[in-house]
C-alpha cells in the first residue's frame, strides 16, 4: 500500500511526516533537519533551489530569494499588508493583471502559489528519498 505523507507549508518552515505504525515520523531533509525553510531562490544562471541551499545565499543574492510567500496568497497587490510588506522585503512583489500580488524574480514573473508548490515539490523529494517509493497523496496543511 503506498504511503500518504503528511506536509506542514509553513510561512518561514515547513515539515513532512508519514505514518509508521500508529506513530507519526517527522523526516528529516538532506540536512538531517526536521524542518525546511520556506524560502525559494533563482541564481543568476537561473538555477532554483529551495530550503537551506536558498536560505544559504540569500545575504549574496537578496532580491531573488523569496521568503514569507504565504503571506501573498489570495491578497490583492493593493492589500495594506502587501503594500506594507512591499518595504520591507528585499525581493519585488509585483501586480498582476488580476490584481493579484505575485512577485518577480530575474525577469519573470511568479504567483505566490507557484512558488508554495516549488517548496511542496521539495518537501515531497524527500519524502520519497527517505521511503525509498514514489508518493503519489499527500495531506498539505
Amino acid at each position: 500500500m503506498a504511503k500518504v505523507i503528511g506536509i506542514d507549508l509553513g510561512t518561514t518552515n515547513s515539515c513532512v511526516a508519514v505514518m509508521e505504525g500508529s506513530t507519526a515520523k517527522v523526516i528529516p531533509n538532506a540536512e538531517g533537519a526536521n524542518t525546511t525553510p520556506s524560502i525559494v531562490a533563482f541564481s543568476a544562471s537561473g538555477e532554483r533551489l529551495v530550503g537551506q541551499s536558498a536560505k544559504r545565499q540569500a545575504v549574496t543574492n537578496p532580491e531573488n530569494t523569496l521568503f514569507a510567500i504565504k503571506r501573498l496568497i489570495g491578497r490583492s497587490f493593493n492589500d495594506p499588508m502587501v503594500q506594507k510588506d512591499i518595504n520591507l522585503v528585499p525581493y519585488k512583489i509585483v501586480k498582476n493583471s488580476n490584481g493579484d500580488a505575485w512577485v518577480e524574480s530575474g525577469g519573470k514573473n511568479y504567483s505566490p502559489s507557484e512558488i508554495s508548490a516549488f517548496i511542496l515539490i521539495k518537501m515531497k523529494e524527500t519524502a520519497e528519498a527517505y521511503l525509498g517509493e514514489k508518493v503519489t497523496q499527500a495531506v498539505i496543511t
